[in-house]
């Protein structure tokens, strides 16, 4: 089938729906999601959102604090932009109907701090403020009468001139979007969808790692259509590892310990109960998320053991209860009574850095392609993302993007001489265990040898490795009939494959990318 509508967001997270309501009151919108609405990147954050609110705090020190966890190559004007813009794009949450915990008095945000921050300024809800803004956005954008909300919609491609039989590389000058391939994940039909403009919130790539926080269906689609549809990709090498996930093996995706906890005065602590921090920073177990994650990983190594402990119990039994209830009852479901038990943690992939490299307006080099959240790479984070700096971004960048799109929307016409997909001559091919067996594979090389610690031989083990994977799931897609989970292994190769490029080619240590040759 076909469909042609104003804006077209891919993504139904913060970046996504902040979008669409935005550009809603001036044209028809379409939000695919390929789950449920509800399930994405968003609902996960525990921690909150970054803002400066009060004259206790000042925007000069939120800068400074995200250029210094950035390592130096975050875009200052970018970090600048971003931060003073914060507190105008809190107001419109709360107005959308976003609720945020207040202090005592009620008249005052409550407050909390994370590692790298030097006050406090994390706006949260409880330990679920992912959760609470996507309620909130989800419930005003159902409402209103000009968005169509459409679920279990797998964007495919990007459409650009490629699909009207011209030649597009990566040195095409005014590559262009016109819309997206999608499949319906209930038919398994592929349908067209013709846009004036198009948003990717398409959310990370965790899943390329074995262990990772964010939800099964974070592989990296937005990222590798780009890719395909050559356009410009940045800083895929800075894979952000969470320091604290809860140590449980069996569990898929890996729950998150919020950083708001150490904030709140949780230590780490090895397996003998001792701290080991103060051998890594002297800021402890409040550093940035590079310094603490490389530090779990030297000590877990050095030790020959599978998880360190994240110990809560100073913080007392009544905090810990009423401010983190989820983890509370988290723990406790597999035994761990985090008021008198230290919890098990080990990091694991949570963030990427990088991603569709946008301009300020949040366009990318694809002509009407904008892009935000995870997904993109705006120059906010440079080497290492701030915590909570990323639900910011997403707003903020959302935002921009918004009125860039209604500026441009109506001079760009529909290009109705866009094709349908052809499936002509494919089979359903029934190996599910090949696609299975393969994802496993990947996820396990780039664990092993893309992770928290690199090296120049490890990176050409995977890139070698990678090569052989990559050939055999082309050959398998070039011959069968199109589904979900072989187009996720295909864009999770896509992004395994750019991670160990841009990787190779960053030949100094600084912020997520640490390798033993260039020690």
């Amino acid at each position: 089938m076909r469909y042609e509508v104003d804006f077209l967001v891919v993504g139904s997270g913060i970046a996504g729906l902040s979008f669409a309501l935005k550009v809603a009151p001036y044209g028809k919108v379409c939000i695919l999601t390929k789950g449920d609405a509800a399930e994405g990147s968003t609902r996960y954050a525990q921690g909150g959102i970054a803002a400066v609110m009060y004259d206790s705090d000042s925007f000069d020190k939120h800068i400074q604090d995200t250029l210094v966890a950035g390592d130096g190559i975050c875009d200052r004007e970018v970090v600048e932009m971003t931060i003073r813009e914060a507190p105008d794009r809190i107001r419109e949450l709360v107005q959308y109907g976003v609720n945020f915990d207040l202090d005592r008095k009620g008249d005052r945000f409550d407050l909390h701090r994370e590692g790298g921050h030097s006050e406090f300024r994390i706006l949260h809800h409880k330990d679920n403020t992912g959760e609470e803004i996507e309620r909130g956005l989800l419930e005003a954008a159902r409402r209103h009468p000009n968005i169509e909300l459409k679920e279990r919609q797998f964007a495919i491609d990007i459409i650009t001139q490629h699909h009207l039989g011209q030649r597009v590389t990566k040195h095409t000058p005014d590559i262009e979007c016109y819309g997206v391939y999608a499949l319906d994940c209930d038919t398994n039909r592929i349908d067209t969808y013709l846009a004036r403009v198009t948003l990717l919130a398409t959310g990370g790539m965790g899943n390329v790692y074995s262990t990772t926080t964010t939800p099964v269906i974070s592989t990296g689609d937005g990222v590798a259509m780009v890719h395909r549809a050559r356009g410009v990709l940045s800083d895929l090498e800075f894979m952000q590892f969470h320091p604290t996930s809860l140590y449980n093996p069996a569990e898929k995706p890996a729950f998150l310990i919020t950083e708001a906890m150490r904030g709140a005065g949780a230590i780490l602590k090895d397996r003998n109960g001792h701290e080991f921090m103060q051998k890594y920073d002297k800021r402890l177990s409040l550093a940035p998320r590079d310094i603490v994650a490389r530090a779990i990983d030297n000590e877990m190594k050095l030790s020959g053991k599978d998880y360190l402990y994240l110990d809560a119990r100073e913080i007392g039994k009544k905090h810990l209860i009423e401010g983190f209830p989820t983890i509370y009852a988290k723990c406790l479901s597999i035994g761990i009574d985090i008021t008198r038990d230290m919890i098990p943690i080990r990091p694991a992939a949570h963030y990427q850095c990088g991603g569709i490299k946008v301009d300020r307006r949040g366009e990318s080099s694809i002509h009407h392609l904008f892009a935000a959240g995870e997904c993109s790479c705006t120059g906010l984070h440079g080497g290492n993302r701030l915590a909570s700096n990323s639900l910011l971004e997403a707003v903020v960048y959302a935002h921009n993007a918004a009125m860039a799109a209604i500026d441009e929307y109506k001079a760009i016409d529909f290009k109705t001489e866009v094709p349908d997909w052809n499936a002509e001559g494919m089979v359903l091919n029934e190996e599910m265990v090949l696609i299975t067996q393969t994802k496993r594979e990947l996820q396990e090389i780039m664990s092993n040898y893309v992770g928290i610690v690199r090296s120049d031989l490890r990176l050409q083990r995977a890139f070698d490795r990678l090569n052989l994977i990559f050939r055999e799931t082309e050959d398998l897609y070039n011959r069968s009939v199109l589904t979900e989970p072989l187009s996720e292994l295909r864009n999770l190769i896509a992004c395994a494959y750019l991670i160990i490029k841009m990787a190779r080619a960053r030949r100094q240590n600084v912020g997520l990318h640490y390798s033993l040759d260039l020690v």
